[in-house]
């Protein structure tokens, strides 16, 4: 069923907020984390009996995305070994630490190599990564091994070797198949190529293909973007992640090179989510949580209905372990109710390594309010509802007298018809789904205090 959305509605909740892959957001966390702290939570951990999820972040890319808001750094074509070889030796060393202070070998239950563009890495390379972690960790025989890829400059050969290293999933961005929004953010990646290299890891046998797709990019229409999504439908990839373009130029100032009156208006973006959306449910995908879409039959269609689902830096996940770490330039980790990150540029997280040091630069450690603020928007974000009487089993506490100031939002959102209240189930309608992070704002105590401003994208 199609839904029909007002204007009013959407100038309402078109508002900067967070897209809450970590509660509390970025912007709240500090140097009070520094590398003494990191290493006694990676202490503790070693302690434990705790499974693990791993990120690495490779930074390099060759060429520079309008769009993107992830850290990278710009390499051009030929400097691929030596760029790759002075951060493979740094990323190693930190890995070799992190070890050190956990004390044993850990067992991964899901690894994942972002960026940037993972394929960046020569060949050599990147056995020599996967080589380095399996010496350091235990990488589970039914582990998630995912890496994300660029259909521009992955090779054949290059699939073949993630193969047989064990990686079982693959993700490409795909963004858009117009030319004239290919233009405009400077990412040129037609469909035929997109459809080769798909092909590509069909015939090796990945378990899963995935593609990413952005909305509210400069130039897209409903007719233009419809076109792309007939074509992506036509590769069939086994998951699609539907994101909201996110416009910060006064974080990333390369987002100033597109043109605002090129972007579509707010009602635009949002009619061209909802028909994307539809086309994808019409045609056996099945929308999970916010922004991704899986088929019927994939494992995060399955855990999504099993209540499985968790979402963190990488976004919507399956195989959640017990605690995640990210290593690394910019990486976060997630360890012992601490969030870590890792220093951003390059010259400074050489630096510290050179100097013997873990290469933290910030973080938060979650005060009880915090944790219990974040299972809630969790809850939102991953299934959308939550169950009081569940809160009480796991807090101790009442839902309604912990969140006594939040009865007016959540009123707010009843009259709105974003919630339905229903006994000690709070559920989040559909209208209510396309605003989930609206209605996760009103249990944002920091936004309380500190205003929203501009450090967030726009919700719409």
């Amino acid at each position: 069923m199609s839904l029909s959305i007002d204007k009013s509605t959407i100038l309402k909740y078109d508002v900067h907020g967070p897209r809450y892959t970590s509660y509390p957001t970025a912007p709240e966390w500090s140097s009070a984390v520094n590398a003494g702290v990191y290493a006694d939570k990676l202490a503790r951990l070693g302690q434990s009996d705790k499974t693990l999820s791993l990120y690495v972040h490779i930074p390099f890319c060759e060429q520079l995305c309008y769009f993107c808001a992830c850290m990278k750094v710009i390499r051009p074509a030929g400097q691929d070994d030596k760029y790759g070889a002075e951060y493979l030796e740094h990323l190693c060393k930190e890995m070799e630490m992190v070890a050190s202070k956990i004390g044993r070998k850990m067992l991964i239950r899901q690894l994942h190599w972002g960026g940037g563009t993972p394929t960046f890495l020569s060949e050599e390379q990147m056995q020599q990564l996967f080589k380095k972690t399996i010496e350091l960790f235990n990488i589970d025989s039914s582990a998630e091994i995912a890496i994300e890829i660029d259909p521009r400059t992955v090779t054949p050969s290059k699939l073949k070797t993630l193969k047989a290293l064990g990686f079982n999933r693959v993700s490409m961005g795909v963004q858009d198949f117009d030319n004239k929004v290919m233009d405009a953010v400077n990412r040129h990646q037609p469909f035929e190529l997109v459809k080769q290299v798909t092909d590509q890891c069909r015939t090796l046998k990945f378990e899963s293909v995935n593609f990413d797709l952005i909305y509210g990019l400069p130039h897209q229409t409903r007719e233009t973007f419809e076109k792309t999504v007939d074509q992506v439908l036509s590769l069939r990839p086994d998951r699609i992640a539907l994101y909201s373009f996110a416009y910060v130029p006064w974080l990333q100032k390369h987002q100033t090179k597109l043109v605002q009156d090129d972007f579509p208006n707010n009602d635009t973006k949002l009619d061209i989510f909802l028909l994307a959306r539809q086309k994808l449910l019409d045609n056996n995908y099945q929308a999970i949580a916010m922004d991704h879409f899986a088929l019927k039959t994939d494992e995060m269609a399955k855990a999504f209905n099993e209540r499985r689902l968790f979402r963190n830096f990488m976004g919507y996940t399956v195989k959640p372990a017990d605690e995640y770490i990210g290593v690394g330039v910019s990486a976060i980790g997630f360890l012992e109710n601490t969030f870590v990150q890792n220093i951003k540029t390059l010259p400074d997280y050489y630096k510290a390594l050179h100097e013997g040091g873990l290469p933290v630069e910030r973080g938060k450690e979650l005060s009880e309010d915090d944790r219990l603020r974040r299972w809630v928007i969790l809850q939102f974000m991953c299934h959308f509802s939550v169950d009081k009487t569940q809160f009480r089993q796991l807090f101790n506490k009442s839902f309604d007298d912990y969140f006594a100031f939040e009865q007016g939002h959540l009123t707010h959102c009843l009259e709105d018809e974003l919630i339905s209240g229903r006994g000690n189930l709070i559920e989040v309608t559909p209208l209510g789904q396309l605003f989930i992070r609206n209605v996760c704002m009103g249990f944002d105590v920091y936004l309380r205090k500190n205003g929203v401003g501009r450090r967030f994208s726009r919700t719409v």
